[in-house]
């Protein structure tokens, strides 16, 4: 007689599995993005900046990787988003960093509406597992702010896009730390 494989018990809503899938999907193009821009980075010149991203890129993967494995070990079945449509040329170096900014926030929102969805069907095991995620995107909101900032501080004529992109190669680690509120006086 031949044995069964016993398929585990779903333990979220399929509604909550769909709107964790498009997170996937959602990281999966963050992590291809930031790759593109990445690469540009380096054809320009900007070695600190793409440096910078090719760091994110994989750190989006990441977070894309940690969603599968929660789906997965919830008993639902996590999907390989499709990426296509990557933007590949920008006009500038400001361009990107404020086109990362506004992908975070589109981010931070998306992580907030499935927090939110949790909260109201009492799914508080998918609800603590996002936690990180809500942090992880205040510290991922912050990092880009200060990027876009570092433009109107220093300037972008004469060797302040030099200066910038090297900027950008310090950020790692800023937002981690709190920003500037919990930089050492003595550094």
């Amino acid at each position: 007689m031949k044995k069964q494989i016993v398929t585990p018990r779903v333990s979220i809503t399929s509604e909550t599995e769909a709107l964790l899938n498009q997170q996937i999907d959602m990281e999966g193009k963050s992590s291809a993005y930031y790759l593109s821009m990445a690469s540009w980075c380096d054809t320009k010149g900007y070695v600190n900046s793409a440096s910078f991203l090719y760091k994110h890129s994989e750190e989006e993967r990441q977070h894309m990787l940690k969603l599968f494995g929660y789906i997965n070990d919830a008993g639902g079945h996590a999907l390989q988003p499709e990426i296509t449509g990557i933007q590949h040329e920008f006009k500038s170096l400001r361009e990107v960093f404020e086109l990362i900014l506004n992908h975070e926030l589109e981010v931070t929102k998306s992580i907030n509406n499935i927090v939110d969805h949790c909260f109201k069907i009492k799914d508080f095991t998918t609800f603590q597992f996002l936690q990180w995620y809500v942090t992880e995107q205040r510290e991922e909101e912050i990092l880009a702010r200060r990027a876009v900032e570092l433009f109107d501080i220093i300037g972008e004529e004469g060797i302040g896009l030099w200066t910038i992109d090297m900027e950008i190669g310090k950020l790692e680690g800023f937002a981690a730390e709190g920003g500037p509120d919990n930089l050492d006086d003595n550094n």
